[in-house]
């Protein structure tokens, strides 16, 4: 058990410093086990040859460090996922509740608004901008 140990303080001095983990990098792993089980099936080398790819820019991401440029990286990325993952994950939620409340877009910052169905026209202020603009539930 001594040696687990000694490796586990090895292994935390020798990332000290490094960038490590993030969503891109969890992104980038995913994508890449997807890859190369996609080409172990098909036995195609271009496939091959992009889960190389996929694996090597993890390894490179994980132990970089210059970190605030795997941070910028990483920021780019969540600014594109973000609203996909939204997108995504939200429709069953707004199904469950489509019967209660409409959903809306305010106009200027683009923010989704929940408002109670059937209360005819109403003033909808937009918590995040302050914009006020009128719609019918």
């Amino acid at each position: 058990m001594n040696w687990l140990m000694r490796f586990f303080n090895w292994w935390a001095r020798f990332m000290s410093g490094r960038y490590g983990m993030d969503q891109l990098g969890m992104a980038t792993a995913v994508v890449y086990l997807i890859v190369a089980f996609l080409s172990g099936l098909f036995r195609s080398p271009i496939l091959q040859l992009i889960s190389l790819a996929l694996l090597a820019l993890f390894v490179f991401r994980s132990f970089s460090k210059k970190a605030s440029k795997r941070y910028q990286e990483n920021q780019v990325f969540l600014k594109i996922w973000r609203p996909i993952w939204s997108w995504v994950r939200h429709p069953a939620q707004t199904w469950k509740e489509h019967r209660h409340y409409k959903y809306y877009h305010c106009p200027t910052c683009r923010q989704t608004l929940r408002v109670p169905r059937k209360k005819g026209k109403i003033r909808i202020r937009c918590p995040k901008c302050g914009t006020e603009f009128i719609k019918k539930t």
